[in-house]
């Protein structure tokens, strides 16, 4: 029988989702923890990999079982898991639902605050800039639905078999004095490093260092970006995923400073 854990993740301890040697991933402690309490070696597949550091607000993985779990397994696993990992829910799906084919859209958030807090450090991206041309942004943000081949904005374009992504929704509000920001898209996938590109030359855009022209030269496949800007993993979160039969939202909160500023496509 195939189950879908709906979790959330606090990332900055981590080296993303995927397992690898030497280094402790959020597939790697899930695997272990759930194995530990079903007695059992157990594969968790995810709905996408995570860079080091990025944090899931949703996040899906499914998993087989002999059997249907019992009652109190949401409550034993959540008090076995460290505290920066937290299983929402345990869904059951069809016997071939993937978390990751078949999953159609995924929408990632990234924070960004002006002013120095040491609260959200952890939480938010912190960058020290006296002013940001908010309009500027948000012409660059507007222009990200209207292409679709998004190689300039991936760290290794020749590992994928195409850079073709369908950005359905693109969208960039900030707070009335601009010390809190969130960058929100929606596509049917994501390259590597994609959202960290985006958000680290957006922000040049904003500060006078690069132009919208530009930008869309950028997009068009005209000029390479610098990879030098990308903006920092804490910012990023994965805050949505959905599939054909399964549309839920989170159930956990951000705090108040970020919260404030999601929005719905």
């Amino acid at each position: 029988m195939r189950y879908f854990f709906h979790i959330g993740y606090k990332g900055n301890q981590y080296r993303g989702w995927q397992r690898q040697a030497g280094v402790i991933s959020i597939q790697e402690t899930l695997e272990e923890n759930i194995g530990q309490v079903l007695k059992k070696r157990v594969r968790c597949i995810g709905c996408g990999r995570t860079d080091a550091g990025v944090n899931a607000n949703q996040y899906f993985f499914h998993l087989d079982m002999d059997k249907s779990p019992d009652p109190d397994l949401l409550f034993v696993l959540n008090k076995t898991l460290p505290k920066d990992i937290a299983i929402i829910d345990i869904i059951p799906v069809g016997d071939r639902a993937h978390a990751q084919y078949d999953a159609t859209a995924r929408t990632y958030q990234y924070f960004i605050h002006t002013v120095k807090d040491p609260f959200l450090a952890d939480l938010s991206a912190l960058y020290l800039v006296k002013e940001l041309n908010l309009q500027q942004m948000q012409e660059a943000v507007a222009l990200l639905p209207r292409y679709s081949d998004f190689r300039s904005f991936c760290k290794t374009p020749d590992k994928h078999n195409n850079t073709i992504c369908k950005v359905t929704s693109a969208s960039l509000i900030a707070d009335t004095d601009a010390q809190h920001l969130c960058f929100q898209i929606t596509a049917n996938r994501f390259l590597r490093g994609m959202i960290r590109l985006i958000v680290g030359n957006l922000m040049e855009v904003g500060q006078g260092k690069l132009s919208v022209p530009t930008f869309e030269r950028y997009l068009m496949g005209l000029e390479q970006p610098k990879f030098t800007l990308y903006a920092y993993p804490q910012g990023l979160y994965l805050a949505k995923v959905t599939y054909p039969f399964l549309d839920i939202p989170s159930k956990l909160e951000l705090p108040t400073a970020l919260s404030q500023l999601v929005f719905n496509d």
